[in-house]
């Protein structure tokens, strides 16, 4: 009988850890857990965030709690309906799919039916309903780029074919986001362009001068834009007050200093009693950072770190190009819309309104990011070799039975 070291048994669990990262099942299993973490997270802050405002404006402190819960709870249905769906259910519905978010989009220039703030006109607002038809927009573009890029996938060396319909077809869904002003949204979708363009192989060329004209177009209306130009002469003066646009990031990065390293303890903000506009929505990683301090920033970004761990790796598994070039979408649309709310947040980039994924509050956001996270967990389901292993393993129940007859034993 061979003894077995110390060292052996590190060396065996670290092959083991080792063995379940590498597993069929990983980028399945970190998707769920990262998206449920990071919704409770999102949940807990709009519920801290929101509470003070939602009281001097007469309503129960709860309400904006119970509004997100609402949507965190119809999104669950549609997360779990689309990671049961085949891959091929995607690519059929993708042209139908880019085309019914279009025209919801042009309904906000339909009179008694758009509205907007701060000079936006990007909500359909009914009696009792509102949503944000551009949320809905970013999925069905991530899904038609999949689709046509992937069929011309031998093609794209040759620049009409890499640029035709790809481009123009993308150009009409982000210029129709544009024409309600909504430049957040629009630069949100130039990155989910690109991010397909790349996995696609689209050749450096070709992609730098589209980078280029999705550049050029972006100075382009800020410039011409009041609004937005004061926007980016307030983030680069070192004077600020209540009227410039400075204000958030100023309050925002005094929240986060005085979190620390641990915080002030959830629901003590200070920032969240009038002071930072917006706290609950585009500046919520400001209250989180001042609640939970740098330990729980840390875990947030950690958080969309793993995310953007699990699609990188679905991208590098996976066999089908439609999958990986929908993946890479969805990467730059989430990861990327996250760092360039974390980047106005510390005082980065300029204020342009883009909520934290899976965290701000807002109803179109949330559930369309759940969405798309549900669309992912249906390609990480059809990695090589992760349906077998997830069809060979025990269920809750079984798993569960098999505990307690093993205590009873």
């Amino acid at each position: 009988m061979t003894a077995t070291t110390p060292d052996d048994s590190r060396g065996a669990s670290s092959g083991s850890l080792l063995g379940q990262w590498n597993s069929a099942v990983t980028s399945y299993y970190v998707l769920i857990g990262a998206t449920a973490l990071l919704l409770v997270i999102g949940l807990v802050m709009v519920l801290s965030s929101s509470s003070v405002e939602s009281l001097e404006d007469g309503n129960s402190p709860y309400a904006v709690f119970l509004d997100q819960a609402k949507y965190a709870l119809i999104g669950l249905p549609v997360l779990f309906g689309l990671s049961r769906m085949p891959v091929r259910f995607f690519q059929r519905i993708a042209w139908p799919a880019l085309g019914l978010a279009v025209a919801f989009q042009l309904m906000v220039f339909v009179p008694g039916l758009g509205c907007g703030t701060g000079g936006n006109r990007n909500w359909v607002c009914l009696p009792g309903f509102s949503a944000q038809p551009s949320e809905t927009i970013k999925l069905a573009l991530a899904v038609w780029l999949g689709a046509v890029l992937a069929r011309k996938l031998p093609l794209l060396r040759q620049w009409k074919h890499a640029l035709i319909p790809a481009v123009p077809v993308a150009g009409v869904a982000i210029l129709v986001v544009l024409a309600g002003h909504d430049l957040g949204t629009a630069l949100v979708l130039i990155m989910l362009v690109a991010g397909a363009m790349f996995v696609a192989g689209v050749p450096m060329r070709i992609f730098g001068f589209a980078a280029l004209l999705a550049a050029g177009l972006t100075a382009l209306l800020t410039l011409t834009s009041g609004n937005r130009t004061g926007r980016i002469t307030s983030w680069l003066s070192d004077e600020c007050d209540t009227a410039s646009s400075c204000y958030q990031t100023l309050h925002g990065g005094w929240g986060l200093a005085s979190g620390g390293v641990g915080g002030l303890g959830l629901g003590e903000s200070r920032e969240k009693w009038s002071y930072l506009p917006a706290a609950h929505n585009d500046f919520i990683f400001a209250i989180l950072g001042e609640e939970l301090g740098l330990i729980g920033t840390l875990l947030v970004l950690g958080l969309f770190g793993l995310l953007a761990f699990a699609m990188i790796r679905v991208i590098r598994r996976h066999t089908d190009p439609f999958v990986q070039i929908t993946t890479g979408a969805i990467l730059c649309w989430i990861i990327g819309q996250a760092l360039v709310n974390v980047a106005v947040v510390i005082g980065l980039a300029p204020v342009i309104g883009i909520p934290l994924p899976l965290v701000s509050a807002g109803g179109s956001a949330l559930i369309m990011t759940m969405a798309a996270l549900g669309v992912l967990i249906a390609f990480a389901r059809s990695e090589p070799g992760a349906a077998q292993a997830l069809a060979a393993r025990p269920g809750v129940v079984r798993r569960s039975l098999a505990v307690v007859g093993r205590a009873r034993g």
